[in-house]
Parts: C-alpha cells; sequence; structure tokens
C-alpha cells in the first residue's frame, strides 16, 4: 500500500541495485513490442515524462524506424508552485521548449515525430480525465501501441494519465502498456503493491543510458530549485539515479 508516496529521497538507487528480484525480472525487446507497420504513442503528463520513463525506448523505436506520436499532457506548469524565478507563464514556455531539445538529444527524427499537445492544467488532470480520453482517443488508431505513465504510479496527473490512456486504447481497439516513473521513489523491490508480474526489462547499452542521462539534462528548470521560494530541484541527484539505471521497465 503507498501513503503520500513522493516524500523524501525516497527508495535508493542501492536499495534497487541490490535487488535480486529486479534483477531476475525477463527483459522483452521493445521491437516485439512495437512490431513493423505499427506506431509507438507516447503519452506523458508532464514534458520530461517521455524522457525519464522512456528515454531508452524512444531511442530504440527511432533506431528502427518505428513511428511516434508524442502526446504531452499538460506544460508542466506547476513544478514549482509560488516561485518567482519559475513562475506559471515561464514554465510554460520553457518546459515544451526543453522537451523538444531532449528529443533532439535522444536522436530522434523530429520531422517525422507527430507530437500534440493537450494543453489539460498540471496537477489537475483527474478532474479533466473524461475530456483527456477523448483527445486521447481521437489521435488513435486501432495498429496504436501506447506507453503511458502507470495508473498507480503516485502522482496525481500520471494515475489519471495511465487511466485515461488505458481506456482510450479499449475505445479504439489499440494496446496499452504502462511505465512506471514515481514508482521508484515510493515503492521498495518487495513492494507487493507493484505488479511485479507483468513487469519486463527494455535493456540499455552504456551507449543509451549515456545518451539518455544528456537529454535529461536538457531540462534546467527541473534541475533547478528555487531557494527563496523553499524549494529544491525537482529532478535531484538520487532522482536521477534511479531513472538512469541500464534498463525500463515496462508493465504488460
Amino acid at each position: 500500500m503507498k501513503t503520500n508516496p513522493i516524500v523524501g529521497q525516497g527508495t535508493s538507487l542501492h536499495q534497487w541495485q541490490a535487488s535480486r528480484h529486479l534483477a531476475e525480472l525477463d527483459s522483452i525487446d521493445i521491437l516485439s513490442l512495437v512490431p513493423p507497420g505499427a506506431r509507438a504513442v507516447i503519452v506523458a503528463p508532464h514534458p520530461d515524462d517521455e524522457v525519464l520513463g522512456c528515454g531508452g525506448l524512444l531511442q530504440l523505436l527511432a533506431a528502427a524506424g518505428r513511428p511516434v506520436q508524442l502526446i504531452s499532457v499538460t506544460d508542466g506548469s506547476a513544478s514549482h508552485p509560488g516561485s518567482s524565478r519559475w513562475p506559471v507563464e515561464r514554465l510554460s514556455v520553457v518546459r515544451p521548449q526543453e522537451s523538444a531539445e531532449a528529443l533532439r538529444r535522444l536522436g530522434l527524427p523530429m520531422h517525422r515525430v507527430k507530437w500534440l499537445r493537450g494543453g489539460f492544467t498540471d496537477t489537475q488532470v483527474a478532474a479533466q480525465e473524461a475530456e483527456l480520453v477523448d483527445f486521447i482517443a481521437r489521435h488513435l488508431r486501432a495498429d496504436d501501441v501506447l506507453f503511458a505513465t502507470w495508473s498507480e504510479d503516485g502522482h496525481c496527473d500520471h494515475e489519471a494519465v495511465g487511466r485515461a490512456s488505458a481506456e482510450a486504447a479499449r475505445r479504439v481497439g489499440a494496446t496499452c502498456h504502462e511505465l512506471p516513473v514515481w514508482t521508484w521513489h515510493w515503492a521498495t523491490p518487495e513492494d507487493a503493491f507493484v505488479p511485479w508480474q507483468r513487469a519486463r526489462k527494455i535493456l540499455l547499452t552504456p551507449a543509451q543510458v549515456a545518451r539518455k542521462r544528456h537529454a535529461v539534462h536538457a531540462f534546467a528548470s527541473q534541475l533547478e530549485g528555487d531557494p527563496d521560494a523553499g524549494l529544491g530541484p525537482v529532478l535531484a541527484p538520487y532522482v536521477l539515479d534511479r531513472l538512469l539505471q541500464p534498463f525500463e521497465v515496462v508493465f504488460l
């Protein structure tokens, strides 16, 4: 059971690395999940979730020439509440720009990536969930394979996006898989709440991890806090450590 999951420094990288349970997860070839002729649709609650959750997966898809559609549900403008350094107006412009630079660093052919911005309200996605289902479904085909944040990921927007993506996929007959992002913070390797039986690893090479790290560092707003507002960085080093392991996990 998770309670107030996004507090403190969370589960350490060392704990995850010492987990035999995690080490023994079966791996899967992303190209078997997105077969030739299919399109991958990445549904990101905020600009950066597409890289944090599946920056390696995106590299593999791009290298194989698979078409990609990215849906950015919000512009991430609520990441620094009360900040004069990073006010809502600035973040709503800067964070999508950071995503574009991060995707370029991953090597995605941006002229061939279809990128939709939903314009939903950061931290309030659950209140607009029915509208989000309609929005996602309008842009899907039956042979699409969606990758969305897990519907129990521990952040209200991530969970709403997971639920809405699953429902939109069901509506059009597409496939939907889930990605843990905040889960790495609050869960433990032995946490029975996490559906480890559905989990598979997508293995990444050192070069792919390095490229993902380079892409993550495009998110300058998230790497900086605002001491005057009492805010630390959203992507503190201990957060990035957990998200830059030599694999990514997908729940089938």
